[in-house]
């Protein structure tokens, strides 16, 4: 009975750890430190790509000159509960709580190129709610 209870206990977890994906190395990561730190006027778009990797959004302004777009959105989200309980055959008591908090992130990257395809400027907006 007991290893059956422990079999069962490991599976469970095995299967909740096959569900999750970890999440990307920290190098991989697009954020307002990356594009402030590497980002800079005059870089060509095989760099920016090199450092950002690809856009969400390619488009072009009115003088036909190309705009890429990083809209990135993050969600985090944790729930817990707790629970105590305890029973005499017939009778019963119990008490349970849980409780959950969820944040989210945003971060839009707007990077406009000349005609050589050099960067001519460059905008973020970060915010977390």
């Amino acid at each position: 009975m007991k290893r059956t209870r422990i079999l069962s206990a490991a599976l469970a977890l095995l299967a909740l750890a096959a569900c999750s994906s970890p999440p990307p190395p920290e190098e991989d990561k697009v954020t307002v430190g990356r594009v402030q730190g590497e980002i800079k006027v005059g870089m060509d778009a095989a760099s920016v790509a090199q450092i950002l990797g690809s856009p969400n959004i390619v488009t072009t302004d009115e003088q036909r000159r190309e705009v890429w777009i990083y809209d990135k959105i993050s969600s985090d989200r944790v729930d817990t509960s707790s629970s105590i309980g305890g029973g005499i055959i017939i009778f019963g008591g119990g008490k349970s709580s849980s409780s959950s908090s969820s944040n989210q992130r945003t971060l839009t990257i707007i990077i406009k190129y000349d005609e050589e395809k050099k960067v001519r400027d460059f905008a973020y907006n970060y915010s977390s709610f």
